[in-house]
């Protein structure tokens, strides 16, 4: 079966790569959020992120890096805390045919919240 013929075939390959991009993002944001963080651990939780949504249909390459800082600022006396959208700055690189769609959640200090948006569109 097409895929992209019998699923897809109301909108443009432009769309399909953001639409990709998107709900990987959205995934990656509601699994993992509220996961158990330290120093320590934020190496290797940066690094299940990246390979296990890198598995999926259309998904080139993810960018991972968690803000170290904000771990010194929530951080327990129990030596964690819990990741939270103000801590990540991800890229998700999604390609359909030749078009590549980067979409991105970085905390934005003038809306003090974490925005995804598409940051680029590369045809």
């Amino acid at each position: 079966m097409d895929v992209n013929e019998e699923y897809f075939n109301n909108i443009t390959t432009r769309e399909r790569a953001i639409f990709e991009g998107a709900i990987t993002m959205g995934a990656l944001f509601h699994q993992f959020v509220g996961t158990p963080i330290s120093k320590a651990t934020a190496p290797s939780l940066e690094n299940a992120i990246k390979q296990s949504l890198e598995l999926q249909p259309a998904i080139e390459k993810i960018d991972v890096k968690i803000d170290l800082s904000k771990l010194d600022e929530s951080m327990t006396d129990f030596d964690y805390t819990t990741l939270n959208g103000d801590m990540l700055d991800i890229k998700v690189y999604s390609k359909i045919e030749d078009i590549l769609a980067v979409i991105r959640i970085e905390f934005i200090e003038e809306l003090n919240y974490p925005l995804m948006y598409v940051e680029d569109i590369f045809e």
